[in-house]
C-alpha cells in the first residue's frame, strides 16, 4: 500500500514538475497576477462594486502568498527545487479554495459564479488532467469545510446546488482537452523517437561502412606506402607525392575510425537522452561508480590526447548504487561534453572529478574551471529544451542533455545538482542514497 502510494505520488507530482518547467518563462508574470491581483479586486469587490462579503485577510495571505513566485531569481540556489511544491500549494489556495470560499460566503452571486468559472478555466491552463482533477475535488472540499466552521447558515447556501452541473462540465472538458493535449505530446515524442531512430539507423549504415573500409586499407596503406619510398629510393619512374600529403596518409586511417566512432557514441548519446530512462527498481543493478567513471573516460571520443589530459580522476574509493551503468555513463558523457565545451570557450581550464561520501548519501564531484554559467541562467539549467546560449547544453542546442541527468539520477533515487560562479567554474554534484 505504501509503495502504490509513493507511486502515485511520483505520478502526480512529476507531472506538475513538468508543468512547472513548462510555465517557468512565465512564472514571473504569473506570479505578478497574484501579488496584484489579490488586493486590486479587494478594491473593485468592495468599494467600487461592493459585493455581500469581502475579506482583506484571504486576499493579504494571497498576494502574500505570491510575492516569493515573482522573486524566485533571488531565491538560494537549493531552494529552487522547492518552486515546483510551493507553486503546487500557492494555485491550490488561490484558484479552487479561494474562489470556492469566496462564492459560498456570497450567496452564490452572478459575479462569484462568473469568477469561479474564470478560475477553473485559468487551472486547465497551468494544470494537467490529473492535477486539475485533485485540485478541484481537493480545493472544493476544502472551502466547503472552511464554510462550515465559519457560518452559521452554511448548509442553506449549500443547498443551492443547481450550477454544480456547469462547473461538472467544465471540469470535465477541461480534464479531457488537457488529457488530450497530453496524448497528442506523447505521440508526438513518439513520432520523433521514431525519426531519430531511423535518421540513425541511416546514419549508422555509411559509418560502418567507412569504418570496415578504413580498417581493411589499415592492413595495406602501411605497405603501399613503404613500396612507393622503395620504388623512389630506387630511381623508379613513379608519380611524385608530397611529403607532407604522405606525413597525412600515414594517420588519416586512424582519424577516419576516430571520427567513425566520435559519431557513433554521439549519436548513442542523443538516442539514449530522448528516450525515456525506463527504469523500473526491479530492472536496477548494483553499479561502482568507480567503474562507470571508468568506463565514460575509456570510451568517450576525446578529440586529442591533449583533451583528455584536461580531466583529473584518481579513484581513491569508490561506492555503489541501484541502477544501470550504461546510463550513469551516459550522464557521464553530457557532462563531459558540456565541460570542453566550456573550456573551449574560455580558451582555459580543466576538469576534476572525484568522490565524496556524507552523512547522507554518497556522492561524485565534477568540476571544471571553463566559462561558467551566468546567474540568470543556473536556475534553468536542468529544464527541458532549455538551452543558453542558441546552440547550447550538450546535445547540439536541443536543451535535454542535462534534463537527461537529472531524470536518470531521480530514476536511481538521487539527485544532481548545479553550482557555478561566471568565468570561474561550474560544479555538479551527483548525489546518490546510501545501500
Amino acid at each position: 500500500m505504501r509503495d502504490t502510494l509513493k507511486k502515485l505520488w511520483g505520478r502526480v507530482y512529476g507531472a506538475h514538475e513538468r508543468n512547472v518547467q513548462y510555465l517557468e518563462a512565465r512564472i514571473f508574470a504569473l506570479g505578478m497576477i497574484g501579488v496584484v491581483g489579490f488586493p486590486l479586486y479587494y478594491f473593485i469587490w468592495h468599494d467600487l462594486y461592493p459585493q455581500p462579503y469581502e475579506s482583506l485577510t484571504l486576499r493579504l495571505v494571497g498576494m502574500v502568498l505570491f510575492l516569493p513566485i515573482v522573486l524566485t531569481k533571488f531565491w538560494p540556489k537549493h531552494w529552487h527545487r522547492f518552486l515546483p511544491l510551493y507553486w503546487y500549494f500557492a494555485i491550490l489556495y488561490a484558484l479552487p479554495f479561494f474562489f470556492t470560499y469566496m462564492l459560498l460566503m456570497n450567496e452564490g452571486s452572478t459575479v462569484w459564479l462568473m469568477s469561479s468559472l474564470i478560475a477553473l478555466f485559468a487551472m486547465t491552463l497551468v494544470l494537467d488532467w490529473l492535477n486539475l482533477i485533485i485540485h478541484f475535488v481537493l480545493g472544493v472540499a476544502l472551502a466547503v469545510l472552511a464554510y462550515v466552521l465559519t457560518t452559521e447558515s452554511a448548509w442553506v447556501a449549500i443547498a443551492q446546488l443547481e450550477y454544480l452541473p456547469i462547473y461538472l462540465f467544465a471540469l470535465l472538458v477541461g480534464s479531457m482537452a488537457n488529457y488530450s493535449t497530453v496524448v497528442i505530446t506523447r505521440e508526438q515524442a513518439r513520432a520523433m523517437l521514431a525519426t531519430a531512430s531511423g535518421i540513425a539507423h541511416e546514419l549508422r549504415t555509411p559509418l560502418l561502412g567507412i569504418n570496415s573500409g578504413a580498417a581493411g586499407l589499415r592492413s595495406y596503406l602501411p605497405a603501399l606506402i613503404d613500396a612507393y619510398r622503395q620504388a623512389q629510393a630506387h630511381g623508379m619512374d613513379v608519380q611524385s607525392i608530397r611529403t607532407v600529403h604522405l606525413r597525412s596518409m600515414e594517420g588519416v586511417l586512424d582519424r577516419i575510425g576516430m571520427e567513425a566512432y566520435y559519431s557513433n557514441t554521439i549519436i548513442d548519446m542523443l538516442l539514449t537522452s530522448v528516450y525515456p530512462t525506463g527504469l523500473k527498481t526491479g530492472d536496477a543493478d548494483t553499479c561502482s561508480m568507480v567503474k562507470c567513471v571508468e568506463a565514460a573516460l575509456q570510451r568517450y571520443p576525446f578529440a586529442t590526447a591533449r583533451e583528455r589530459a584536461l580531466v583529473s580522476w584518481e579513484a581513491r574509493t569508490d561506492f555503489t548504487f541501484k541502477g544501470k551503468e550504461l546510463l550513469m555513463v551516459h550522464v557521464l558523457f553530457n557532462l563531459l561534453k558540456n565541460a570542453l565545451r566550456h573550456i573551449a570557450k574560455a580558451g582555459k581550464g580543466t576538469i576534476d572529478i572525484r568522490i565524496e561520501s556524507t552523512a547522507k548519501d554518497n556522492r561524485l564531484i565534477f568540476r571544471d574551471t571553463g566559462s561558467g554559467i551566468a546567474p540568470a541562467v543556473l536556475p534553468h539549467v536542468f529544464s527541458r529544451f532549455y538551452s543558453w546560449p542558441a546552440g547550447g547544453d550538450s546535445l547540439m542546442g536541443a536543451g535535454i542533455g542535462l534534463a537527461f541527468c537529472r531524470d536518470v539520477l531521480r530514476a536511481f533515487d538521487g539527485d544532481i545538482a548545479c553550482d557555478s560562479r561566471l568565468g570561474e567554474y561550474t560544479e555538479f554534484t551527483l548525489r546518490l542514497p546510501k545501500p
